[in-house]
């Protein structure tokens, strides 16, 4: 008998729809809700990242004169050509492998998305982001919204979180989605070892298999216990997969192997959740070297790995990466030689079907009070693309549900036609 989260609620767990899956089937709906052979990425640059460090407009004067400091110098730009505005553009001098991705035309940059009147907070910044709603950023995200239209009942590992905290994005109504920051880890625990923890593993998985349909509650523990157990082996033969090429020993090359892993294990997830942090750069955010060259050198290298390596094991065209932050940065720099909280950022997608190029037009930097590409006093870059009609592109025609549902408007923007 379903029940809804709410109902869940009283009784003092999160919800779930009640039903039993045995892991022969488990596995079998893993390759039935992925039979689309897609799966989505979602990069997370948690802090606010510079936009106007990562793709440079290096031949605008403002942009110099306005940070003496934190600019990218024009030399060092790597040059990737014009936008529809005929502006010159260079990612940082970093992002070598990014730069070989968008010379193959994979790689799409969306500059200036964002939304009306930024909040510039990270924790709302975040949650309008990850529900979609600036109107009011509370309730599911918009992956959790898509991950509960999969039929159910829908595999436990049709969603996984490499951080230790589930995101706002991926909570759903219906579904629950596993986080996994280890995949080696992430084991059976009993008191024994040997016979006796698989002793105990056989006990767990029999008790488990008891789904009283009059106890929803009962019922909710024992099935999702009967579907983590049913997930062990799968993720056990992700941490054992062995990659092409070698990712950087940092948590995020190690996360964007595990994504890797389960892809070449068909474990049939649909949509992995990735993040990377540090990008709050309020003070000393330097340019080529220390701490912002230090994140896009992490950056670049975790992606170029994730790039190769898929390619090699023929996953690149069934694979999206879709790259945001939760706002863009001040145009100029502090006192600090840092840059505080801004509006228009920019978003990345990079896969083997995606249309690559530089999308939406970047911003003039001079601080004159008739300069439409700036807002907040000519302080921050007003955002073009609403951030909400790059997922509705996702959602259409990468993940093939209805992003008016989801979303719940009509935001396509045909102009963003990178997948």
């Amino acid at each position: 008998m379903p029940f809804t989260r709410r109902e869940f609620m009283r009784g003092g767990v999160a919800a779930l729809s009640v039903g039993y899956a045995a892991p022969s089937l488990l596995c079998d709906l893993a390759r039935a809700q992925s039979a689309a052979g897609r799966s989505l990425v979602v990069l997370n640059l948690s802090g606010g990242n510079d936009a106007l460090s990562t793709l440079v407009p290096y031949t605008d004067s403002a942009y110099y004169s306005r940070r003496p400091s934190v600019a990218v110098p024009a030399e060092t730009v790597l040059q990737v050509g014009t936008d529809p505005s005929g502006t010159p553009l260079g990612l940082h001098p970093n992002l070598t492998g990014l730069k070989s991705i968008f010379d193959a035309g994979r790689l799409a940059i969306i500059q200036r998305t964002g939304y009306n009147d930024s909040s510039r907070s990270h924790f709302r910044g975040t949650d309008i982001l990850s529900t979609a709603n600036p109107e009011s950023a509370q309730g599911t995200g918009w992956l959790g919204r898509y991950l509960d239209t999969l039929p159910s009942p829908v595999d436990p590992l049709a969603a996984w979180n490499t951080t230790g905290l589930l995101p706002h994005a991926l909570q759903a109504a219906t579904v629950g989605v596993p986080s996994i920051p280890d995949a080696t880890s992430y084991a059976f625990a009993s008191p024994g070892a040997g016979f006796d923890a698989e002793y105990s593993k056989a006990a767990a998985l029999a008790i488990s298999s008891h789904v009283p349909v009059l106890q929803p509650q009962l019922a909710f523990v024992n099935s999702t216990a009967q579907a983590a157990l049913a997930t062990l082996d799968r993720v056990g033969a992700v941490a054992a997969y062995i990659p092409t090429t070698v990712y950087p020993d940092d948590g995020f090359g190690q996360a964007l192997q595990a994504v890797a892993g389960a892809l070449a294990t068909e474990v049939g997830t649909q949509v992995f959740w990735v993040q990377s942090g540090g990008y709050d750069t309020h003070a000393s955010q330097g340019t080529l070297t220390g701490g912002y060259g230090n994140l896009l050198t992490t950056l670049d290298g975790g992606l170029s790995a994730f790039y190769t390596d898929l390619s090699n094991q023929g996953l690149l065209n069934q694979t999206l990466v879709l790259q945001f932050s939760e706002f863009g940065r001040r145009v100029s720099e502090n006192g600090s030689a840092g840059t505080d909280h801004g509006a228009g950022g920019l978003m990345m997608a990079l896969g083997g079907t995606v249309s690559g190029g530089l999308y939406g037009t970047a911003a003039h930097l001079d601080n004159t009070p008739d300069n439409p590409t700036l807002t907040n006093d000519g302080r921050d870059v007003e955002h073009e693309t609403d951030f909400r009609s790059v997922y509705a592109r996702v959602i259409d025609d990468w993940l093939g549900a209805s992003s008016i549902d989801i979303l719940g408007g009509d935001f396509r923007n045909t102009a963003i036609d990178f997948v």
